[in-house]
């Protein structure tokens, strides 16, 4: 079987999720919002590393993801299991703080300073680490839920912002990052000097959290949304449908568009796909982990989707674009993901 895109993205993301929902059936909510969602995120920005800096060339390498579970755990977590919130925003973060190493800076300075690509990569995830922490200690803030069973005080930061707040701002700016992609960048390709390292990380990143800033407002302090309901609702559906158009679909949905009408015809796309596949999901909920309460305090089911998109589907879909080539809906080919430009 050798399916053309755009239907072989579709056969694709129906197929991983439904092996997805499968797998989150397997555990109660309380395990799967745990250590499972926990573990598999751990994982993630190693196959960021793997799929973008290295071209999905060494996907062996994934399983060093283990090794950062529990040095989180032991660390950030304090041991204590399952995961205490403050290991899971931590672990969370990590997962955006090498996107934007990966994709916004292109891996510099360390592919620009260490030739070998293997030594690279590991070197930039190792930094990403640290500069995930320190973002961690400096932003995130647990007081609100002093007296809440979950809270533990010597675990608690006490950074600057209210952490649900922190990692929502975070996820936000970097689906900004994923719109850019939508537009291939456009319009700084007009300029070649913003196009070259470490400009373009600059630029890049100035615009996304400028924009993500635009955006968290508009939502949270304009609209009075709750901050984890904006989050479903907002950034982690646009986030998960632009993988799908662009990693699963190859882009090809408009491909013989122009830019800008191009990245408007995928950005909607994405949004319109990501909206109504957490949709989907959402109502699949009782029936894949039973009823999950929506809201303040305790946000299970927020926290179950959020798990459920971007802890399991997401990393899912990525083996199976990247590491199997979509194999067996097409012949194994190597080829250059959307994010990986």
């Amino acid at each position: 079987m050798d399916a053309k895109q755009p239907a072989l993205g579709v056969m694709a993301t129906l197929i991983t999720v439904a092996i997805a929902l499968g797998f989150i059936s397997l555990f109660s909510f309380q395990v799967f919002a745990g250590w499972v969602a926990y573990l598999l995120i751990s994982f993630i920005p190693m196959q960021i590393v793997i799929a973008v800096t290295w071209g999905s060339k060494l996907p062996r390498f994934v399983a060093a993801g283990a090794i950062v579970a529990p040095v989180h755990q032991a660390t950030v977590g304090g041991g204590i299991g399952p995961p205490p919130p403050m290991a899971a925003m931590c672990i969370i973060l990590s997962v955006i703080v090498t996107f934007w190493a990966a994709i916004m800076w292109g891996g510099w300075p360390f592919t620009a300073i260490i030739k070998n690509p293997v030594a690279a990569g590991l070197v930039m995830l190792v930094a990403c680490y640290l500069v995930n922490y320190l973002l961690f200690r400096f932003f995130f803030d647990y007081s609100f839920m002093q007296g809440a069973p979950v809270y533990q005080p010597g675990l608690d930061p006490h950074g600057l912002f209210h952490a649900w707040n922190a990692l929502v701002f975070a996820i936000t700016a970097l689906a900004v990052m994923f719109l850019m992609l939508s537009f291939e960048l456009w319009p700084l390709t007009k300029w070649t000097p913003l196009m070259k390292q470490p400009v373009l990380g600059l630029v890049w990143t100035a615009l996304a959290l400028a924009l993500g800033g635009v955006a968290y407002s508009l939502g949270v302090k304009v609209a009075g949304m709750d901050v984890v309901a904006f989050m479903v609702r907002a950034p982690i559906p646009f986030i998960f449908g632009t993988i799908i158009v662009l990693n699963m679909m190859q882009a090809s949905l408009f491909a013989k568009s122009a830019q800008p009408l191009k990245g408007v015809l995928n950005a909607t796309a994405s949004a319109v796909i990501g909206i109504l596949l957490a949709l989907g999901y959402g109502l699949l909920a009782p029936s894949v982990t039973g009823p999950v309460k929506s809201g303040p305090p305790g946000y299970d089911f927020e926290i179950w989707l959020a798990s459920a998109l971007l802890g399991v589907t997401f990393p899912f879909l990525i083996f199976f674009a990247e590491f199997f080539q979509m194999w067996p809906l097409q012949k194994a080919q190597r080829g250059t993901s959307a994010t990986a430009n």
